[in-house]
């Protein structure tokens, strides 16, 4: 048990908010931890279907409003809306901590909002400032909005606390749930078939994503079919919410070129430890694919234009996928922000493939790797630094 259970506890309320899907996974375990020892403890606010199913109250489901990227633009108009909705909201309500998770842009300006009604702020993944420059003011603005942070990463504590930020690491969220998961050997070797080499394909979460990505992708698999006969592939469908895009995308692909569709947890692990290689896009797929030490190839296919125009000057880390920012070097080939043929990408998958012993020795970096940096336990450790910051651990 994470702490005995109080017998006389004072209820406490917490504001909480989300935007993406997988904050509403990860913020529902941190509910049903700290309300597994302390039920008194109630939240509200911005929640997606998991969290109100571990007993959140919700004001409005953000999850279907995410974006990325170029799309995150579009959104303006409606952040500022929500933002004068929480101004009124924390005015009319009493609350003893917010807990925000993720989604930096939405939420450090929804953190500005709780310092000014009186509440003190948790932000849980914290933001990437390392990765996005100049660093100065953005870790100023995060000081002065943001009471503590929880990190994912042990490498940001130190460099929070360099900036006078109180940071604590709780370990990735996926290494819960990517522990729960066993691949099955035969489900595996059925996948296999006579395929050789196998090929797992991971588009992406959200349908725009998979409109850049997918069409190079099918790409790749079709340029790599004229150098392996037996080449077979399959897709990881995210969610029903992107399937009907999957779908529209594959009607106009060479059928030559249609890859399996699998869905699930499960099966996707199944497809990346079958798998000789996976092409994936950028994210948090990425580190599920090196938990599992599968080699990747990563693409991403952002809007060049307002990348030249604007990302290029911010962008601070020489690297942009996950497994090669916890490496800190080139441990997997990434074609981003953009690219503007798939040609290098399918060399370097033939290199690979036609030297399998180049695979392997991907496998073995990429185990010794990202092995010791597994940690489970992240709700509860999450759980833990809100109970403390309630007064109630």
């Amino acid at each position: 048990m994470l702490f005995a259970r109080m017998s006389n506890p004072t209820a406490k309320s917490v504001f909480v908010s989300v935007a993406e899907q997988s904050a509403d996974e990860h913020v529902a375990a941190v509910i049903r931890a700290v309300r597994a020892v302390h039920p008194h403890v109630h939240f509200r606010g911005f929640a997606g279907p998991q969290m109100r199913a571990a007993g959140c109250k919700c004001l409005e489901d953000l999850t279907a409003e995410s974006a990325m990227a170029v799309a995150a633009f579009k959104k303006i108009p409606w952040a500022m809306k929500l933002m004068r909705r929480v101004s009124a909201h924390l005015a009319e309500h009493q609350y003893n901590l917010a807990l925000t998770s993720d989604s930096p842009a939405l939420h450090l300006p929804m953190a500005k909002r709780c310092q000014k009604a009186g509440v003190p702020v948790m932000f849980f993944i914290a933001p990437q400032t390392w990765a996005w420059g100049p660093p100065n003011w953005r870790n100023k603005r995060v000081r002065a909005r943001v009471n503590r942070l929880a990190c994912i990463w042990p490498f940001e504590v130190p460099y929070f606390q360099k900036a006078g930020i109180d940071a604590t690491y709780v370990g990735h969220p996926s290494f819960d749930r990517l522990s729960q998961i066993s691949p099955d050997a035969s489900a595996m070797q059925s996948l296999r078939g006579d395929a050789d080499p196998l090929i797992t394909i991971l588009p992406g979460s959200r349908s725009h994503e998979i409109s850049e990505i997918l069409p190079g992708q099918l790409e790749v698999i079709a340029a790599l079919r004229k150098h392996f006969a037996k080449l077979q592939a399959v897709i990881v469908v995210a969610g029903e919410s992107v399937r009907a895009k999957i779908d529209e995308i594959l009607r106009n692909a060479d059928e030559a070129v249609r890859p399996r569709l699998i869905e699930g947890d499960q099966e996707r692990a199944d497809a990346i430890c079958a798998a000789d290689l996976v092409l994936a896009t950028s994210g948090t797929v990425t580190l599920e694919v090196a938990y599992w030490n599968t080699p990747m190839i990563v693409m991403y296919n952002t809007n060049r234009v307002l990348y030249q125009l604007i990302g290029r000057h911010l962008i601070r880390t020489p690297y942009l996928s996950i497994p090669n920012i916890v490496a800190g070097r080139d441990m997997v080939p990434e074609f981003m922000p953009y690219y503007t043929s798939t040609d290098p990408i399918v060399q370097q998958a033939l290199e690979w493939l036609q030297d399998r012993s180049k695979l392997d020795a991907v496998r073995a970096d990429l185990k010794a790797t990202i092995n010791p940096l597994v940690k489970t336990g992240a709700p509860q450790n999450v759980a833990r630094e809100v109970l403390k910051m309630l007064g109630l651990a």
